[in-house]
């Protein structure tokens, strides 16, 4: 067991806020709460990107996450890329990218690949970093070994667990299995349910090196009140 300094902690969170009916005050908060706690990033929605940019400036240690093909992934190519270029013109850093999980169902891996690859060039020559949501809930765990090594093949930085919105986000299970069957140069993020800093050290200590979560300022709380 490994004990995280509270640098590496608050460095590992996205502070996230993916609601349907967040507002501009919403954006200005999370914000706000990121410089104030010092995590590594905010994760918005692409609508909120291009604000997001605006109000944290291009100073920011602050990294500009947004999701594509949010939640469910099975949008074409040619829409996940137009999203991209929308996203990269706002100003975002990272890109996270939901999985086509219907055409892992259908073993379609022979088109999944290119898809990945395709996605990681586009993200790389905007200096960017590519995230693959493989959703874990839905997948079982032979897929989720298969994906690991296609992710890793086609480009991606990093293979995260869950987008939050289906029936069950991040668990030890799958963190554990993603990093048995990814190469120490890919990155791990958990994400999906993430509320305390009990779970947070759990999941670094698995592997994990990027947590998305809505609670980082309890998880900060928490922090410093074991300190």
């Amino acid at each position: 067991m490994i004990n995280f300094d509270k640098n590496t902690i608050l460095q590992s969170i996205e502070h996230t806020n993916l609601q349907p009916t967040l507002i501009s005050a919403d954006i200005e908060k999370l914000i706000e709460e990121a410089n104030q706690y010092q995590f590594g990033g905010i994760c918005v929605p692409p609508y909120w990107a291009k604000k997001a940019r605006r109000d944290l400036g291009n100073s920011s240690n602050v990294q500009l996450v947004t999701v594509i093909g949010f939640p469910l992934g099975y949008q074409r190519s040619e829409v996940k890329m137009q999203e991209i270029t929308s996203a990269i013109k706002d100003g975002v850093n990272e890109f996270d990218v939901v999985m086509n999980i219907s055409a892992v169902k259908m073993q379609a891996w022979e088109w999944i690949k290119p898809e990945i690859a395709q996605i990681a060039q586009k993200v790389h020559e905007a200096n960017g970093l590519l995230k693959i949501i493989l959703e874990t809930a839905y997948l079982t765990d032979v897929e989720i070994i298969k994906l690991c090594h296609l992710c890793s093949d086609a480009g991606t930085d990093f293979v995260k667990t869950s987008t939050g919105f289906a029936p069950q986000g991040a668990t030890i299970e799958a963190i554990k299995l993603m990093r048995e069957h990814t190469p120490i140069h890919v990155g791990i993020k958990a994400s999906g349910g993430i509320r305390t800093l009990s779970q947070v050290k759990d999941f670094l200590n698995m592997g994990a090196e990027r947590i998305g979560t809505s609670a980082g300022v309890n998880i900060f709380k928490e922090l410093n009140e074991t300190l």
